[in-house]
């Protein structure tokens, strides 16, 4: 279970101090997928980093099943089973994807073991298991590959910011049969996603929206989309979408 305990973050902006999160609690439980989202800029991919340890807050506690993770750091929150999924997947030039894989895990794989990771997300494994990763991966590619990574680590918190970004259509519908089976499969363990897209939370177990760095609104999709999709003003300014890159409405 995760714990966001009255968490504010500020960053400098030409000599004044601009709060990007305020005062915002959030307990993400465990066995749940939990999709953030809200308007552009208000701070749903600040809070993922939050959660990673990528930035520290202002203010506040950060709680990982009962333990003050507040000050660790993302190296120690990632062996304390925190996994995490980068917005624009980083490209690692020199290291091949079973080598990637390997890290993900902390074990001596073999490369079989790589290549059902690598099948989960919808990859032919004997295409990818040698590729580098670099440059000559699309991003819908690297993203899926990224994923593969967050599997094979198995956390107990798996964290994606937007995971849709950047990838076509045909990766995108992969990626919601992904989630949808990582949500069958929770044990013990959480998902949490940055997304805008309705596909993704409809999946959820329960959305939290995130408006000018508060908690604006929670609850179950039952709950929480009426006002997302126009039909409640309960949420002003936050709207969903279903564009994705290479096709979509």
């Amino acid at each position: 279970m995760l714990e966001l305990r009255n968490v504010s973050f500020q960053v400098d902006s030409e000599g004044t101090d601009k709060e990007i999160i305020r005062d915002f609690s959030l307990v993400i439980p465990d066995n749940k997928l939990v999709v953030i989202t809200g308007p552009n800029g208000g701070g749903k991919s600040t809070l993922a980093r939050l959660i990673a340890g990528i930035e520290k807050p202002t203010e506040g506690q950060i709680f990982l099943n009962g333990e003050d993770i507040t000050e660790r750091s993302i190296t120690d929150r990632a062996k304390m089973g925190i996994g995490f999924a980068f917005q624009q997947p980083v490209r690692f030039k020199g290291i091949q994807v079973f080598d990637l894989i390997r890290l993900a895990t902390g074990q001596k794989i073999s490369m079989a073991d790589a290549c059902e990771y690598l099948a989960a997300v919808g990859l032919c494994a004997r295409d990818y298991i040698n590729r580098e990763v670099n440059a000559s991966l699309s991003g819908g590619e690297l993203k899926r590959i990224e994923i593969a990574t967050v599997l094979a680590k198995k956390p107990s918190l798996a964290v994606f910011d937007e995971p849709e970004a950047g990838i076509d259509l045909w990766s995108f519908q992969n990626l919601i049969e992904v989630f949808e089976g990582m949500r069958r499969d929770i044990r013990d363990s959480s998902i949490l996603i940055i997304s805008h897209q309705e596909r993704i939370l409809n999946i959820a177990d329960e959305i939290v929206v995130v408006r000018d760095g508060r908690l604006a609104a929670r609850g179950t999709k039952e709950e929480v989309m009426p006002s997302l999709l126009g039909t409640s003003s309960a949420v002003p300014g936050c709207r969903m979408t279903e564009t994705v890159k290479g096709g979509a409405k």
